[in-house]
């Protein structure tokens, strides 16, 4: 799948490692997310909800009918952080990884193709969203 079809096709967005502050990436495209109409998950063992939302110490976490929904995961990690969180991804039935600028990390994205999941890394979803959609 192209990008574009990956954010025309998918609406339910985990966003894992979310901030409460305003100026981490995550906060803003999480927010931007929200306004393009997209569901949100957010996980942070930290943050009990942001945005109105409830957020989740990990993908396993969150409810089974809402974990059934997520498609995309977005990953606001270390690079070393991204095995486990692919782990859950796959285990929860996610349709895509997308690793946000600045996060890659091959073994991962090997393993998250190997289970048939499409990949993207070192891209904002945002940035992507409004290149290809506008706002």
């Amino acid at each position: 799948m192209t990008t574009k079809e990956i954010l025309d096709s998918f609406k339910h967005v985990a966003v894992v490692g979310v901030s409460e502050k305003r100026e981490r990436p995550s906060h803003s495209v999480t927010k931007y997310l929200i306004h393009a109409g997209y569901t949100i998950y957010p996980v942070n063992p930290n943050l009990d909800s942001i945005f109105g939302i409830t957020c989740y110490p990990s993908l396993p976490d969150i409810p089974s009918d809402a974990k059934s929904k997520i498609e995309i995961v977005d990953i606001f990690r270390k690079p070393e952080d991204v095995g486990p969180i692919v782990d859950q991804a796959i285990e929860i039935g996610a349709k895509v990884i997308w690793m946000q600028l600045g996060v890659t990390n091959e073994e991962a994205s090997r393993k998250a193709q190997e289970a048939g999941l499409e990949v993207i890394q070192n891209l904002c979803i945002a940035v992507e969203h409004n290149r290809l959609f506008g706002r």
